[in-house]
């Protein structure tokens, strides 16, 4: 089993449909900021300070790179992008074996 570091690619806000769908208080993810770096050397134990919805997003992806498997689509083997479903303020995870 490898370590994995996870990095906080992009932290985004789609004003247009929080202002259609969402309530008003809604910004973009108060959890993460752009270049924050967790690493974690058990795939199955979430970070401290994590959050636990974006954690069950992209659970599947973490194992796959710590377990030693590749995504195809990405241009650096044991890499890949992932990212929480919150519609209104996704944010993009890099995931790397290290």
């Amino acid at each position: 089993m490898n370590r994995c570091r996870i990095t906080v690619e992009k932290v985004s806000f789609n004003e247009d449909l929080a202002k259609k769908y969402s309530k008003e208080w809604m910004k973009t993810c108060s959890v993460f900021v752009e270049g924050q770096i967790f690493e974690i050397q058990d795939p199955w134990s979430m970070p401290d300070g994590f959050c636990s919805n974006a954690w069950s997003d992209i659970y599947k992806n973490i194992q796959t790179i710590s377990l030693g498997g590749n995504f195809p689509s990405t241009q650096k083997e044991g890499t890949n992008l992932s990212c929480c479903t919150d519609g209104i303020r996704p944010v993009i995870f890099r995931i790397e074996r290290i």
